[in-house]
């Protein structure tokens, strides 16, 4: 039998596991420290375990710990890394600068994307598997060692949703006392709009919601997210309505920003009346221009103006700077340089 990643464990599996070897449920909150907190995965360097316990995980468990095939580093300090797997495939984290020398990091969680968004290289490369909880929690791991992370967002490559039980798995870990330690207000996670996977995902776990939103209504919608035709608009506000909030809470919306597609002002008059009665942050990402591409970025008068409009009626509206443009930061634009891709390429949320 193939010994268990001890990082595909959460702290309650981790707790069980050791049980069954007939170990105290504190060792769990032991190994979570030297995992996470000191970024330690080698067993026999754990000092305050037994030798007896080190050498009985040492014949049934393991510790994965990765480190980046490829690190690229922009002009304004953006790093993005690419991940080689243990079957081969590859998949892409960035780090993102920012104000105060904070940092947020993008993780993935699929190898490719099923949801075919129009305006996303990821979604044509096709999805390939869902990443288990420790390819999901490694991302995280690996880019501390370069130094903290402040913010976590499931932007990257995939769905997250598509991936529920492995993405939750996860954001336990991320936010165990003994594991990261996160705060829920730390970690927001983006969906296309899957809206049963939302709804459960309210009830399991408390994360923040960003939704992938781009058009305001259903014939653009459908056009550009095809996940649109299953899961309408109707319907997708209805789930973002219910989503439980904290006070002070919102959910984001990111809206990409493509010329003569959706940036006029009648454009913004429809999201306003999307929104209404939601308690709505809306992130306006530029559409990062490709070689290729069907789509093209609007210019600042019209981004400005579609933002005015949007503040003018109530809606925060914030539009967020783009990072990385020098490398390749946008989510599968790497992978895809890299394997050879001949796809165009844009990520869900337009670039980091």
């Amino acid at each position: 039998m193939s010994p268990v990643d001890l990082k595909n464990l959460t702290p309650e599996q981790l707790t069980e596991f050791l049980q069954g070897l007939g170990k105290e449920a504190f060792r769990a909150r032991q190994l979570l420290r030297w995992i996470y907190k000191r970024g330690v995965c080698d067993l026999a360097a754990m000092t305050d375990l037994s030798k007896v316990l080190r050498e009985d995980l040492a014949g049934r468990a393991m510790i994965s710990n990765w480190e980046p095939e490829t690190v690229q580093v922009s002009r304004d300090g953006t790093r993005k890394y690419l991940f080689r797997l243990a079957d081969g495939e590859t998949v892409e984290t960035v780090r993102i600068p920012m104000e105060g020398g904070r940092s947020t990091l993008c993780i993935s969680s699929q190898v490719g994307c099923a949801m075919q968004c129009s305006f996303c290289l990821t979604g044509s490369f096709g999805l390939t598997r869902n990443l288990t909880i420790a390819e999901i929690v490694n991302q995280v791991c690996a880019a501390r060692k370069d130094g903290p992370v402040n913010n976590i967002v499931l932007m990257g490559m995939g769905e997250p949703l598509h991936n529920l039980d492995n993405v939750i798995g996860a954001l336990k870990i991320l936010y165990a006392p003994e594991g990261f330690d996160y705060s829920p207000r730390r970690v927001t996670l983006s969906t296309s709009g899957l809206v049963p996977q939302m709804e459960e995902l309210g009830c399991r776990v408390r994360v923040g919601l960003a939704v992938s939103l781009t058009a305001a209504n259903d014939a653009l919608r459908d056009r550009l997210m095809p996940i649109n035709r299953r899961y309408p608009l109707d319907q997708l506000m209805t789930a973002c309505r219910n989503y439980p909030l904290k006070p002070g809470e919102r959910i984001t919306f990111e809206y990409i920003l493509l010329r003569g597609v959706n940036d006029a002002v009648a454009d913004a008059r429809e999201l306003v009346r999307l929104l209404h009665g939601v308690k709505a942050k809306v992130n306006l990402i530029a559409f990062n221009e490709y070689a290729g591409s069907p789509f093209q970025t609007p210019d600042d008068r019209t981004i400005r103006r579609f933002q005015t409009f949007l503040l003018d009626h109530g809606l925060v509206a914030v539009r967020r700077a783009s990072k990385g443009r020098d490398i390749l930061a946008a989510c599968g634009q790497l992978k895809g340089e890299l394997e050879n891709c001949t796809c165009p390429g844009q990520e869900k949320e337009g670039d980091v």
